[in-house]
């Protein structure tokens, strides 16, 4: 599927007012796909970053961990993610928070995905 293809599918519009802060919050959570970690390779929502995201009225806040404490991209993931969520509900404020929490493989949608498994340990 072609990145604009996907944009169109993730992105529901205000006017549709039919559309729930819950459909709102997933179509968040698939365009967050498109902000990569550069060092590992994989989207932010395959990684398990993203931990919370609430949809209000007039402001979204997205809860999100990073994979070190001190990762050098930090500042530029946030960034990205903020603009990616603009880009779905536009006429917000968008909150990113990032948590103390540690990251683990575990969290991760596939653990395969960077080659852990059952009964390795990380």
């Amino acid at each position: 599927m072609s990145e604009e293809t996907r944009n169109e599918r993730t992105q529901p519009t205000q006017e549709s007012s039919n559309v729930t802060p819950e459909q709102l919050a997933e179509a968040i959570r698939e365009n967050l796909r498109q902000v990569v970690d550069p060092e590992i390779g994989l989207d932010l929502v395959t990684l398990g970053l993203i931990k919370h995201i609430l949809v209000e009225d007039n402001r979204v806040e997205m809860h999100m961990l990073l994979t070190t404490p001190f990762c050098p991209y930090a500042p530029w993931l946030v960034q990205q993610a903020k603009e990616k969520i603009a880009q779905v509900v536009p006429d917000r404020e968008v909150h990113v928070e990032v948590l103390p929490e540690p990251w683990d493989p575990s969290m991760m949608e596939d653990p395969g995905l960077l080659g852990f498994g059952p009964g390795m340990e990380w």
